[in-house]
């Protein structure tokens, strides 16, 4: 999650220029009519945000081709792509500085893209790789529904945040939603492992809760991993330092 918002007052109580150029940023938005006015209004650093966000849209799709085909080279398409996704999610914030420019709107692509790279897509690959128990599958989307949760908080509370001598962040309020990418170089190396459905399963087994074996009361033990996660990137106490 890169650093676009990054709204600050000063002593005094005053809004900062910084705020003030963001206004009338969103104001440019709001004036221009027109045939594709949103599109021409993008900014580079908006650009290489949505690139962020076609790296997890692709993720997701090779993951669908590899459950129909079972080819291997789509699962490992699979697992790169959201990691090219967060070569352009450091980048966007970057160009963004460089630049001198930002909006809003770039703010809230920056939140979906990352949701979509960080969540959507290893949530899936999870699933892909044999996460399909159904308590996997809830233990799944709760995984996608607190990343979700946790960016519309990084939004709406970053300003509250203390900041440092350049006006950034000087932590992240429980995990950030990039951090899930340890999670897929996880199920990249049981995939070349071959720890995955369909070869030799999946490490550590699978747990019974109530039923009958592979009924829907199993659960892969390793699910649980992905529930602590969760539960890490809402955390309010977890501060996590800035690099």
């Amino acid at each position: 999650m890169s650093q676009r918002k990054t709204s600050a007052t000063t002593p005094n109580g005053h809004e900062s220029c910084e705020e003030d150029h963001k206004r009338a940023a969103l104001r440019q938005y709001q004036a221009t009519e027109g045939h594709f006015s949103l599109v021409r209004n993008f900014r580079l650093a908006d650009l290489v945000t949505i690139a962020n966000g076609i790296c997890g849209s692709f993720s997701i799709f090779m993951s669908a081709k590899y459950l129909l085909t079972s080819d291997e080279d789509y699962l490992w398409s699979a697992l790169a792509f959201p990691l090219a996704g967060l070569l352009f999610d450091f980048l966007d914030g970057k160009v963004a500085r460089w630049r001198n420019e930002s909006s809003m709107i770039g703010q809230e692509l920056d939140s979906l893209a990352d949701l979509i790279s960080f969540g959507v897509a290893p949530a899936l690959l999870a699933f892909v790789v044999g996460f399909r128990t159904y308590l996997d599958t809830v233990v799944l989307t709760g995984f996608i529904c607190c990343g979700l949760a946790r960016l519309a908080r990084f939004n709406a509370t970053v300003a509250s945040i203390p900041k440092d001598a350049k006006g950034k962040a000087a932590y992240f309020e429980g995990l950030p939603i990039p951090s899930s990418l340890g999670l897929v170089a996880i199920l990249s190396y049981w995939t070349k492992q071959g720890w995955i459905e369909g070869k030799q399963g999946i490490p550590w087994g699978t747990i019974t809760l109530w039923g009958k074996q592979g009924g829907d009361g199993e659960l892969h033990t390793f699910s649980i991993v992905f529930g602590l996660w969760a539960a890490a990137m809402v955390s309010k106490t977890l501060h996590v330092p800035k690099l």
